[in-house]
C-alpha cells in the first residue's frame, strides 16, 4: 500500500511503526466502521475485528460498510472485503461472536497493541475495561453518539473527565476511579437530545471513529491527548 503522503507528514519510521501495530476492534458499526477505515488507510497490517451483528437497512444512513446490496450480511465479513479492496495485504481476523465477560478472556489478550472499543453495550463496555486494565492493554472506548448533533462537541479525554454523556456516567459507577482513568475515550459534550429513540446522522459516529485513529497517531508520535 502506498504511504507516500503519510510517510512525509509523521516520517518513515512512524509510518512504519504504526503499520506494525496488532489492534482488536470490537463493532464495526457507525463508529468501528469509520476506525477501522482510518486503521486500513493508516496502514495498519494486522486488525482483528469482533462483531456478531449483521447489515440492517436502518445501518445505510452512518455506517461505512453497508450498502444497497449487503443488506443481511455479518458485518464481520463486509469489514473485511472493504479493508481488503483498500488494502490487498491487510490481515484481518474476523470473530463473529458477541464479546460479554464470560468470554472476554477467551479473545482478548495481550498480543494486541491496542483495543478499540467501538461496541455499544454497555456490560461489554464495563467487562472490556476492566480486563483491559488488569492484563495492562491499552483501550479506547467510543462512548455514545446516538442523539448527537454537533460534531465539533466530540472530545478525546480519559473516562473519568467525561461530562454530559450519559453511557460514560453508567460505566464510571462501576468502575474505580484507577480503571476510569487508565481509559481513552471519545465522548461528546453535546447534551443528548431528549428524543425517545436512538436517532444518529452520519457525521457524528465518522468523526469519533476518526478520533480513536487520531489518538494512536498522537501515541505513536508522542503528543499528548
Amino acid at each position: 500500500m502506498n504511504l507516500d503522503r503519510l510517510e512525509k507528514l509523521i516520517g518513515k519510521d512512524n509510518a512504519r511503526y504504526i503499520s506494525s501495530l496488532n489492534i482488536c476492534l470490537i463493532g464495526v458499526g457507525g463508529v468501528g466502521g469509520y476506525t477501522l477505515e482510518g486503521l486500513v488507510r493508516l496502514g495498519v497490517k494486522k486488525i482483528t475485528i469482533i462483531d456478531s451483528d449483521v447489515i440492517d437497512s436502518t445501518n445505510l444512513n452512518r455506517q461505512i460498510i453497508s450498502n444497497s446490496t449487503n443488506i443481511g450480511n455479518l458485518k464481520v465479513e463486509e469489514a473485511r472485503k472493504r479493508a481488503l479492496m483498500i488494502n490487498p495485504s491487510v490481515q484481518v481476523a474476523t470473530i463473529n461472536v458477541f464479546l460479554d465477560k464470560e468470554n472476554v478472556r477467551d479473545y482478548i489478550n495481550d498480543n494486541f497493541d491496542y483495543v478499540i472499543d467501538a461496541c455499544d453495550t454497555l456490560n461489554t463496555k464495563i467487562a472490556l475495561i476492566k480486563y483491559c486494565y488488569n492484563s495492562n492493554i491499552k483501550i479506547i472506548s467510543s462512548m455514545g453518539t446516538a442523539k448527537k448533533i454537533d460534531g465539533t462537541l466530540l472530545k478525546i479525554s480519559t473516562l473519568d473527565k467525561t461530562k454530559y454523556c450519559p453511557l460514560a456516567r453508567k460505566i464510571r459507577k462501576e468502575l474505580s476511579i484507577l480503571e476510569q482513568k487508565y481509559v481513552k475515550v471519545v465522548y461528546s459534550e453535546e447534551k443528548p437530545s431528549s428524543i425517545k429513540e436512538l436517532g444518529s446522522v452520519v457525521y457524528v459516529p465518522a468523526i469519533a471513529g476518526f478520533l480513536i485513529c487520531n489518538i494512536i497517531v498522537k501515541d505513536t508520535l508522542k503528543i499528548g491527548n
